[in-house]
């Protein structure tokens, strides 16, 4: 029994400690994901990819349990835990800004655009994700861990049990929808 499944029966055993072991094992896999998934929006927000990961960190610890069953489902809830904390981030964010949802002036007009773009994007993403959850819930696992989580076709694959194409073909379904609940 290899080390890593040792880990994740002891955390679905409910072992003190056995997470930050986990943890410890899969922190440069979460800094790769984390990395991946706020290198597209770097310079937008002052998220970074170490505070991701120990925030999720900190969600896994404050959940109380977890379950999982191996490295691919790990990586899946890890992605759904990050996406969750992506979209808290950008409320908060917008919500901070002066005048909450109020239009700001400024003089580089495009700056302030671009944060609000970023923002309301991602929470606009957030919804249109929520409202085909409803209908394709498999669509959903597969945009967060390919985008909140930047996992590649073959570990979603793996990690839902599916075949590399039924992926790809999900991906392309996903986008399509999504899109058009944007537009």
């Amino acid at each position: 029994m290899s080390e890593l499944t040792q880990l994740f029966d002891a955390v679905n055993a409910g072992e003190r400690g056995a997470i930050d072991k986990l943890m410890a094992v899969m922190y440069e896999e979460m800094r790769q994901l984390a990395h991946r998934r706020l290198n597209a929006s770097r310079g937008r927000n002052s998220l970074e990819t170490t505070g991701l990961v120990h925030e999720s960190y900190l969600r896994f610890l404050k959940a109380g349990s977890l379950r999982v069953s191996d490295r691919a489902h790990f990586l899946a809830y890890s992605s759904r835990v990050m996406r969750s904390i992506i979209i808290d981030f950008a409320r908060k964010h917008r919500a901070a800004r002066r005048g909450g949802g109020a239009l700001q002036v400024t003089l580089n007009t495009t700056i302030g655009e671009e944060a609000h773009v970023t923002d309301d994007g991602l929470i606009r993403i957030h919804q249109a994700l929520e409202d085909l959850g409803k209908a394709e819930p498999r669509l959903v696992q597969v945009v967060e861990m390919r985008y909140f989580g930047g996992l590649e076709e073959n570990e979603i694959a793996e990690a839902l049990g599916l075949t590399e194409r039924t992926v790809r073909r999900d991906w392309q379904k996903a986008r399509l929808l999504l899109s058009a609940a944007l537009e």
